[in-house]
């Protein structure tokens, strides 16, 4: 779908249209109807966010529902596009510092997102809220999360962490099973599992879920069962997270959300007075 999307408009064309929301959304149907390999096509707007130091320009976050002609399947896909009301754009730079500023635009974090069962440490009124979408075997990950984690929890007060499971399976399919596992073996109630999954070697692109499953248990000297990795609850669990990762469209890990906007550095909670 990105290659089919891309053939339809350059990136950084410029186009003219009205920039409220229902004409954004009536002028990207157009567009995008034009392509032969589009049968037919729905664009709904689902944010619309200030650009910080560009007050006359908008980024609009748009959900393209389509179905293909030829391999007549349904792709949905997620995309920002940005106007000032009189041109539309699907990039914008800063022509002063090169900066791309995509990078500097993100969905708000609602407050229904931060969950209960993702608090894993701190209180849930401590003075802000950090959240972590990560995958225990991107290899980043493994440094960072674990110490931004052992760094906040010392304050409980001052930070509520909470995480959400994000398995990168195309890269990394074995995470898959892991954060099954992780999630199995908290909901009986063992604590600091998160910072002990970390620890868990297995090679990324393993297929074998009882290799996995075993290194799991090896390491956290538990016993969770494969059957264990499929109740209804580990399935909401990881389900829920996905579905908070999907509506904020993150697509990368680590990402951090620091009281409810995108922290590209993933450092402002060292900032944090």
């Amino acid at each position: 779908m990105l290659k089919l999307l891309a053939t339809t408009l350059t990136l950084s064309s410029l186009l003219w249209a009205d920039s409220s929301t229902l004409e954004v959304e009536k002028f990207l149907k157009d567009t995008y109807s034009a392509n032969p390999n589009i049968k037919s096509i729905n664009v709904k707007v689902t944010n619309v966010t200030e650009v910080k130091g560009f007050e006359d320009w908008s980024a609009y976050y748009v959900e393209l529902d389509a179905m293909l002609k030829k391999e007549k399947r349904q792709v949905v896909q997620k995309m920002v596009w940005f106007s000032d009301g009189k041109i539309i754009s699907k990039e914008l730079f800063d022509l002063q510092s090169g900066q791309n500023l995509n990078e500097f635009v993100s969905v708000p974090f609602k407050d229904e997102f931060y969950k209960k069962e993702n608090l894993i440490y701190g209180n849930a009124n401590a003075k802000y809220k950090v959240a972590i979408f990560s995958d225990p075997l991107c290899p980043f990950c493994r440094t960072f999360v674990p110490e931004a984690i052992e760094y906040m929890k010392k304050e409980p007060n001052k930070f509520a962490i909470y995480y959400f499971h994000f398995p990168l399976d195309s890269l990394h399919p074995a995470a898959v099973e892991l954060v099954k596992a992780a999630i199995a073996l908290e909901l009986k109630g063992r604590k600091d599992v998160l910072l002990d999954l970390y620890k868990v070697k297995v090679d990324p692109k393993e297929k074998s879920n009882e290799k996995i499953l075993a290194e799991f248990n090896k390491v956290m000297k538990s016993d969770i069962k494969m059957f264990e990795l499929m109740s209804k609850e580990v399935v909401a669990h990881l389900k829920s997270d996905l579905a908070i990762a999907d509506a904020l469209m993150v697509n990368g890990t680590p990402t951090i959300f620091f009281d409810g906007h995108i922290d590209k550095t993933k450092n402002k909670y060292k900032e944090a007075k």
